[in-house]
């Protein structure tokens, strides 16, 4: 009983980081993945909240919430794919949604401490960047 309640062991944060990482990556990638299904739809109407214009606006966010999704969960580069999410998540929260009430900069300000962990604690054991530093340690 007391390894259930007090599973604290390295794998265990591990396999923790890899849940965090691929479970919001994945939910993520829905969110990238109805941008570019609908990018001609979209792309001379999208927000331009920092005065890009709104197809690049547009491909900046599909490449954020799509293409770095997929590389982090895989874990491959992740603190390089971070960057590019947490400035959108930041976009998102502070600048997109920044008059908005709680309620409608909550999901984006969840991503965003979610990718800030990931970024301090990187991407864990179980990925790429774990299992290559793994073979330059020998």
């Amino acid at each position: 009983m007391k390894r259930i309640v007090f599973f604290h062991t390295p794998i265990g944060a591990d396999l923790a980081l890899l849940l965090l990482r691929v479970g919001t990556s994945v939910m993520l990638l829905t969110h990238g993945w109805s941008k570019i299904t609908n990018f001609s739809d979209r792309l001379n109407s999208f927000a331009d909240p920092i005065g890009l214009g709104s197809a690049v606006s547009l491909q900046l966010v599909i490449f954020a919430e799509f293409f770095c999704a997929i590389f982090l969960i895989l874990g491959f580069m992740s603190r390089i794919f971070l960057v590019p999410m947490i400035i959108n998540m930041a976009v998102i929260a502070f600048v997109v949604h920044g008059s908005d009430p709680f309620g409608q900069q909550e999901k984006a300000l969840m991503y965003l401490l979610v990718f800030v962990v990931l970024m301090l604690t990187g991407p864990g054991k179980f990925s790429l960047d774990g299992q290559i530093l793994k073979r330059r340690r020998y």
